[in-house]
């Protein structure tokens, strides 16, 4: 089976690996073309635009960084909608907001192709293996078509109806997330200055109610700040200020997820957007010290 894959970030390439790595003929595009390099010696091949992609693929993927980048490459010039037509697939895996999703799906389809957003939840070690969370919504016949392929990608997918309600799913996840490490964050400083042992502190915490792979996967890198990025910040505060707008839409209030946005807006000022959401760590030290 040959897909496309549009968008070789940190998660597009790793996406893009596992799917070589898994017997799939892989064809993909990136802005800078150079980061297609090493999936070429892998066996990928290059397409020279996102349309050049679709022509020869009867599925493609995208994986962009934000809502803008993901209108991009569908409606600019060389874009998927020069190329979409009956019987080809376009499927975005970026987490953008339902609005987006619905602009994208209404281009698909007024040129006849077929629609399905899938964003994800998972990191970059979780795309290596295959082991993210697929939120699906839109063309149920299309979903059913990528089955293997999203088998491979994920270790489960939900279909979940219309459009829009893959892209809500993926808000709400993530801004649980961002509040959770937001949080986690000022425990651990609270922890140091009271003069407890923070190391001490992830042992209790994984032994008791709160124990997760988010804590446990990120605490001893964060004592130690490590902040190599699976998850930039800079898309962790993106998608808590798009779960905001969310919020707003339906008249939702989020005092601890405004606050938490504060925190990871005040991580991007430190010049820390590029590395791992866990930095809002740096954030909430930063701010300890200015009190």
């Amino acid at each position: 089976m040959e897909v496309g894959l549009l968008g070789l970030g940190i998660m597009g390439k790793a996406i893009s690996m596992n799917l070589l790595r898994n017997g799939f003929k892989v064809v993909v595009w990136n802005r800078t073309l150079s980061k297609c390099d090493e999936l070429v010696a892998h066996g990928a091949t290059v397409g020279e635009s996102p349309a050049e992609v679709v022509k020869k693929c009867k599925i493609t993927f995208g994986m962009l960084a934000d809502p803008p980048a993901a209108l991009s490459v569908v409606f600019d010039k060389g874009g998927v909608l020069e190329q979409i037509c009956p019987g080809k697939g376009y499927i975005d895996m970026s987490t953008v907001d339902p609005e987006t999703s619905a602009k994208i799906s209404e281009g698909v389809t007024s040129k006849g192709g077929v629609f399905l957003e899938a964003p994800v939840s998972g990191s970059k070690q979780p795309a290596e293996t295959g082991q993210l969370i697929i939120l699906t919504a839109g063309e149920k016949a299309l979903y059913d078509e990528a089955t293997p392929a999203l088998n491979v990608i994920g270790k489960k997918s939900f279909f979940l109806g219309q459009v829009g309600n893959g892209a809500k799913m993926k808000l709400v996840v993530n801004m649980i997330m961002g509040c959770v490490m937001n949080s986690f964050s000022e425990g651990l400083v609270l922890a140091e200055k009271s003069g407890l042992n923070p190391h001490t502190l992830l042992d209790v915490l994984d032994l008791g109610a709160v124990s997760s792979p988010l804590i446990r996967g990120k605490g001893p890198a964060m004592l130690q700040s490590n902040y190599s990025p699976s998850f930039p910040l800079k898309h962790q505060q993106k998608d808590i200020r798009l779960a905001l707008g969310l919020g707003d839409e339906n008249a939702i209030s989020m005092p601890i997820a405004a606050a938490a946005n504060e925190t990871f807006k005040k991580a991007r000022s430190l010049g820390l957007g590029d590395l791992d959401f866990s930095a809002v760590f740096e954030a909430v030290k930063d701010l300890q010290r200015l009190s």
